[in-house]
């Protein structure tokens, strides 16, 4: 299976931009343990704080985002490929932004 993330990035940042809680994802692979999602989000929006899966990654496809914990934040621009902390997080769209969030559960 092929997917051009940068086409389905366009169209997810389109569909935030105009859905009223400002975000749209999609699974795009889905492989027993292993899930990736694309989520966009328009600026300003946020994913709530929520529990870590466990293990996780996050890379952004495009614009900047900061994941915060309750004891810090962290800012990531388009390109970066970080791994997600293992407590509760949030994340919140400094600029319209998508990501690439790929975890695995058990």
């Amino acid at each position: 299976m092929n997917l051009d993330l940068t086409a389905l990035a366009d169209e997810h940042l389109a569909a935030a931009r105009t859905a009223p809680h400002g975000r749209s994802a999609h699974l795009v692979l889905h492989d027993g343990v292993l899930r990736q999602t694309v989520i966009a989000l328009k600026a300003g929006t946020a994913l709530d704080e929520h529990n870590a899966p466990p293990a996780a990654s996050l890379q952004v496809l495009s614009g900047r985002v900061q994941l915060t914990t309750p004891g810090w934040a962290d800012e990531l621009s388009t390109g970066v490929l970080r791994m997600l902390p293992k407590e509760r997080h949030g994340l919140t769209a400094v600029d319209d932004s998508v990501v690439l969030l790929t975890a695995v559960n058990d």
